[in-house]
């Protein structure tokens, strides 16, 4: 804020006047996890890489990545930009960086209140897209329909990636947001579904279909909390890859990187060894050591997200003993409707004890009592630090709490965690 304060162009002086190659991420989930892994794939083709690792990703986000990095001359290193940009934000830091690459990773309803419909983020993301230089490559979650087709008259490189597995990993709910077609509006028909509304999928009416993928994950197994494994095809031949983290939105996320990679024209030679050296961000399923017991950080902003979690929470019996918080922060939004989107339903039968917390603690608690986690399992403690220890209480050593949280209280709740001395700052992840 400052910088931008004593020079509202310092991004052009940094970046888009020297022409220094930025990557730029975008999307409503999946951001960091792939800005870490385009990263992690960079560096393991010897490429040096400024990153905004710790994930602030507005307008002052990302100046202060380009300013930490600079020398007092105002020269950044020879390399690349890696920037996480918020979809919000996208249209001011667009013009001020002009991406080599921007990847989309998906659109999905978040903070309502702060962005509106996703018919608004699309339009936003594709002005963006449309004006990026033809020399730039756009990369698109193909999986994603609303994505699929942002940009798609654009002259340019364009590389889609998605999952092409012989069975379906979710399945279609209410929390998902665009299965309807983007051309025709009539009903998608899905041969696959993947992650909520991501999938293989065609219209009946117009015939508009999945595009053919350039990156596709064409075997996938995750393995608990700890391990994705899975096989990808690209345009120079296959890889298998096992990575440190959970979930079939890791395999998504990976194979974005991938593709910004292709998009790029740069070489995969050692990409699988990058990707397994690439452990957890901040609270996405992280593990923190509490004196003995396990405390499992799982950040989750929207109905797509908690469902992911909870999806990969269920694979070793999680959550049952459980620390949830919400809170109406600027940051975290205000509108917590979509609460009644996400599956806790699916969630309850497994708890053993839930303490609520955040300034939102009481309508989350409504929400986990009609799920059918009882009355008598709830605890509603508002304070973060007292429900940490309130959450903590009665857990016997080798016991695991999760800790199911939007951004604010998650934040909270982990530098409370590093005051009693169990882990470091949230941005050294």
């Amino acid at each position: 804020m400052v910088a931008r304060k004593v020079d509202p162009r310092i991004l052009d002086e940094l970046v888009r006047i020297p022409g220094v190659p930025v990557v730029a991420i975008t999307g409503s989930n999946g951001k960091t996890t792939t800005a870490r892994f385009t990263a992690a794939l960079l560096r393991g083709e010897g490429i040096t890489v400024c990153h905004n690792s710790a994930g602030a990703n507005l307008v002052q986000g990302v100046t202060s990545l380009a300013v930490s990095y600079s020398d007092l001359h105002g020269r950044l290193p020879d390399g690349v930009l890696v920037a996480e940009v918020d979809e919000g934000a996208l249209p001011e830091v667009a013009p001020e960086t002009l991406p080599r690459a921007l990847l989309v990773t998906d659109l999905f309803r978040d903070q309502l209140d702060r962005f509106g419909e996703i018919y608004a983020v699309a339009d936003a993301i594709e002005s963006v897209a449309a004006a990026l230089p033809v020399d730039a490559a756009l990369i698109v979650n193909a999986d994603d329909p609303m994505v699929a087709t942002l940009a798609d008259t654009r002259e340019g490189r364009r590389v889609t990636f998605g999952l092409d597995i012989k069975r379906s990993t979710d399945r279609i709910t209410r929390a998902a947001d665009t299965i309807r077609c983007p051309r025709c509006r009539a009903d998608l028909k899905y041969l696959h579904v993947y992650l909520s509304h991501m999938g293989d999928y065609l219209c009946t009416k117009c015939g508009f279909a999945r595009p053919r993928l350039d990156v596709a994950v064409t075997a996938l197994e995750v393995v608990g909390l700890d391990q994705t494994r899975f096989d990808v095809r690209t345009p120079t031949g296959g890889l298998t890859v096992g990575i440190p983290q959970s979930g079939v939105h890791i395999a998504y996320d990976a194979a974005g990187a991938i593709a910004i990679m292709v998009g790029l024209g740069l070489s995969l030679d050692h990409a699988a060894e990058s990707l397994a050296s690439v452990g957890p961000a901040f609270g996405r399923l992280e593990k923190i050591d509490a004196d003995g017991r396990t405390v499992i950080l799982a950040f989750a902003k929207n109905p797509t997200s908690y469902n992911t979690m909870l999806h990969s929470l269920a694979t070793e019996g999680e959550p049952r003993q459980l620390l949830i918080a919400a809170s109406n922060t600027l940051v975290d939004g205000e509108d917590f409707g979509w609460l009644w989107d996400v599956d806790f339903e699916s969630m309850a039968p497994k708890v053993v004890r839930a303490v609520v917390s955040g300034t939102r603690a009481d309508e989350l608690a409504n929400r986990l009592y009609y799920a059918g986690v009882s009355a008598e399992k709830l605890k509603v403690v508002e304070d973060r630090r007292e429900a940490l220890t309130e959450a903590l209480t009665g857990l016997l050593p080798g016991g695991r709490l999760v800790v199911l949280s939007g951004y604010t209280p998650l934040i909270e709740l982990r530098d409370e965690m590093r005051r009693r001395g169990w882990t470091g700052r949230y941005w050294a992840v």
